[in-house]
């Protein structure tokens, strides 16, 4: 059984997420999930379009800060939302592989514009048996 998961959790203005994982690659891949439920509903987000991202990184906030703003910024550029992430990280460098679809505004429903991930409350670190990823996005 799978310890994976995401929340969210309160920030003033905008929204903090936080990803958790037996691994710290299954951690990021649950703050992409808990990014993209910021936006919509994530089982209405159909894997059908997939693209690689690289980030490189020596230290793990930072490597989260980059990974989630490449994610931010192929959803703005290819106008997408993504459902499944794949995450390898080995030595600072991130490969993922993500799935996802053209954004349908009716279906979809967006609630927010994602700006960006932000060093607030950035922090990446293993706790018991699991893994925490986390930031604030900027809405």
């Amino acid at each position: 059984m799978s310890k994976a998961y995401w929340e969210h959790f309160e920030h003033k203005a905008d929204i903090g997420i936080r990803g958790f994982g037996e691994s710290l690659a299954k951690a990021f891949e649950q703050a992409a999930v808990a990014m993209t439920a910021v936006v919509t509903d994530i089982s209405l987000v159909q894997a059908t379009t997939t693209i690689n991202i690289t980030c490189r990184e020596e230290d793990n906030d930072t490597l989260l800060y980059d990974w989630l703003n490449a994610l931010i910024y192929e959803m703005a550029t290819r106008k997408m939302l993504f459902s499944k992430f794949e995450v390898t990280i080995d030595h600072g460098k991130l490969n993922a592989t993500v799935s996802g679809e053209a954004i349908d505004m009716e279906r979809h429903q967006p609630a927010v514009e994602i700006k960006g991930a932000t060093y607030t409350e950035l922090t990446v670190y293993q706790q018991e048996q699991l893994w925490v990823a986390q930031c604030v996005i900027d809405v």
